[in-house]
């Protein structure tokens, strides 16, 4: 099944970042996609301010992942896999996916797991790809949970 949402602003993108935050737990995945400008980020940074993440969620482009220290003692693992080519590549970070919450920007088709949550998020057609989430424009967000863990996230992110 596939929950469709509508998320009118990067505040409302950043709640459901935070609502998905508690949900999650040590092994969970999540799985963001969309293109540039579409929010991932704005996702992500509600989900680590909810986990009470250490340091600033930003993307980690460059480093690929970053680990963050969250007032639970789970860690948060922020990745950005847009330069990985594979499955394969992703592995080769050596995360330690049971011990810690993560999250992957660009990892369609790259997750080679038995549980996740998928997040894509669609910017307006004609939208500025360099404008970032405040711009006025909703998103659509469709999530769709993997295995059991993944459909159960994907059940309780329902709207009622």
């Amino acid at each position: 099944m596939t929950t469709r949402l509508r998320i009118p602003d990067a505040d409302a993108m950043e709640g459901l970042g935070a609502r998905l935050a508690g949900l999650l737990a040590a092994g969970d995945l999540v799985v963001l996609d969309g293109p540039l400008g579409a929010g991932k980020t704005t996702l992500t940074r509600g989900l680590g301010a909810a986990l009470g993440a250490r340091g600033a969620v930003t993307s980690p482009t460059f480093v690929l992942a970053r680990e963050h220290p969250t007032s639970s003692g789970v860690p948060f693992v922020h990745v950005d896999a847009y330069r990985l080519a594979s499955a394969v590549e992703l592995d080769d970070l050596d995360l330690d996916w049971a011990r810690a919450i993560v999250a992957i920007e660009w990892g369609e088709g790259k997750v080679d797991a038995d549980s996740w949550l998928a997040i894509d998020i669609e910017r307006p057609e004609g939208g500025d790809p360099d404008a970032e989430l405040d711009a006025p424009a909703p998103r659509r967000v469709r999530l769709h949970g993997h295995g059991p863990r993944g459909t159960a996230l994907e059940s309780a992110l329902r709207p009622v």
